[in-house]
């Protein structure tokens, strides 16, 4: 039998590789879009972020690290909520802490209408108040009464604590709510986890939302999919999945196998899913991640509609209110939860 190794040379060492050869990309820069609108490019253009390098040695790096995050994300939120005329209380659901956002002005349509927000960050950051940008530009842009998750984080709380709040806090609304009028979504580590909690509400036999909106999934924990590795070094948000994204998807799995679809739903069913709209950047690491579940989705006869934005990394449509493109994603997913939920 023919052997199908490929022999690949890194500095000058000989290492046998499985599969086809990788295409070696001659070094070149690349310039900031003209076609993104100048608030964007203003995001396009900034230094890549030196957390992917800096990887915590211990529980009280990871805590420290955590905390830095916190602290400099809060610093903008009181700004936005002004900005969007959003009020924001805590609440406590089925145990589990939650922030409660409503805007100013709920028109009819939507006063029946719930959404519920699962945060970013790698499963490690964004604790507290520090977790709901996104569900304050939901309900400013969108003008839905919106509830975010605040899920318990590693490392003091690694898999499965973060999926078992969130199944918590939808067991809970549900008994409350009609599951018609409500959706999911949630950005990176929030919409991996909007497509497990769909996932498990179905294994479960609870009621599904009417529609979700995953945003940039990391719906593949493992290093698996084209643009983990073409837009390495060109999204200027996450990086590389090497490094710092690894180690915190390594720190949540505690050992477990990272294409387990109890960790990576891509590797999961997508049967009976509700209306799904996804949103991507053409410079996300997750650009992959992304259109492997519209596929998925599709594959299965559900109906995925995908955004994708001009020179657009890793979830920067949820880093500034005043970006044009933060505007439209937005706007382009209340429009999708107002054609799919009812009223």
């Amino acid at each position: 039998m023919m052997d199908c190794r490929v022999v690949v040379c890194i500095a000058g060492v000989m290492l046998a590789a499985a599969g086809p050869a990788p295409r070696d990309v001659p070094a070149h820069a690349v310039p900031v879009p003209l076609t993104a609108s100048p608030q964007l490019q203003a995001l396009i253009e900034k230094p890549l972020n030196p957390l992917h390098a800096q990887v915590p040695a211990d529980a009280a790096g990871w805590k420290r690290q955590v905390s830095d995050a916190a602290n400099s994300i809060l610093k903008t939120y009181p700004g936005m909520e002004q900005r969007l005329h959003v009020s924001v209380r805590r609440v406590v659901i089925a145990g589990v802490p939650c922030f409660e956002l409503t805007p100013a002005s709920v028109p009819p349509r939507n006063r029946h209408r719930l959404l519920i927000h699962i945060h970013g960050g790698a499963y490690v950051l964004y604790p507290g108040e520090s977790a709901i940008g996104e569900a304050i530009l939901m309900a400013g842009i969108g003008h839905f009464r919106v509830i975010s998750i605040d899920y318990r984080m590693p490392p003091d709380h690694p898999f499965p604590a973060a999926m078992d709040d969130a199944d918590a806090v939808w067991r809970a609304v549900v008994h409350e709510h009609d599951p018609a009028n409500m959706a999911v979504f949630g950005t990176s580590t929030g919409g991996g986890m909007t497509l497990l909690l769909v996932q498990r509400a179905r294994a479960e036999h609870l009621p599904l939302p009417a529609a979700i909106a995953p945003g940039t999934p990391w719906a593949d924990l493992s290093d698996t999919g084209d643009t983990l590795f073409a837009n390495a070094q060109l999204d200027n948000v996450l990086v590389t999945d090497d490094g710092w994204l690894d180690a915190a998807a390594r720190l949540y799995a505690r050992g477990n196998d990272l294409k387990d679809p109890r960790l990576s739903p891509i590797y999961g069913d997508f049967a009976g899913f509700p209306p799904t709209i996804l949103t991507s950047g053409t410079r996300d690491l997750f650009l992959s991640n992304t259109v492997r579940v519209q596929r998925k989705l599709h594959q299965a006869g559900v109906e995925a509609e995908l955004q994708v934005f001009e020179g657009m990394s890793h979830a920067q449509y949820q880093f500034d209110d005043r970006v044009p493109e933060t505007q439209e994603a937005f706007g382009q997913i209340a429009g999708f939860f107002d054609r799919h939920l009812g009223k």
